[in-house]
């Protein structure tokens, strides 16, 4: 399984980079993916919201199952990633590159130094 040493990791399997100073970018871990299996469609409909962390932005549907997706700090949603409405499948073949979810707008870019690194993340997951 990869685990990206340049990412922080929440313990609900999401994952968030910086992009620049406030804006990063948020999407779901390679351990998350393989659970969910096959996956066939992302809804956002909290675009331009802000959002405190922890709370619910969007759902990932699988073959299997439907999954909340939850923001790792507190944020606002800036965009959806445009590639997902027609490929989704990109979240399980590059969940760290071009299967990236949301880019986000950080509320407190202090706040990711709470999240777990990955070595942190990899022992949750183990």
């Amino acid at each position: 399984m990869n685990f990206p040493e340049d990412l922080r990791y929440t313990k609900d399997h999401e994952w968030i980079k910086i992009e620049n100073n406030d804006t990063a970018i948020v999407g779901i871990t390679d351990f998350a993916q393989k659970e969910l299996g096959d996956i066939v469609y992302v809804e956002v409909e909290t675009i331009g919201q802000n959002l405190p962390a922890e709370s619910v932005f969007g759902t990932v549907e699988a073959v299997k199952t439907v999954s909340d997706l939850y923001l790792p700090v507190d944020a606002t949603i800036l965009e959806l990633n445009p590639a997902l409405a027609n490929s989704p499948e990109l979240i399980n073949s590059d969940p760290y590159g071009e299967g990236w979810m949301v880019k986000i707008k950080l509320s407190n870019p202090a706040d990711i130094n709470k999240l777990m690194d990955a070595a942190s993340y990899q022992a949750t997951v183990s």
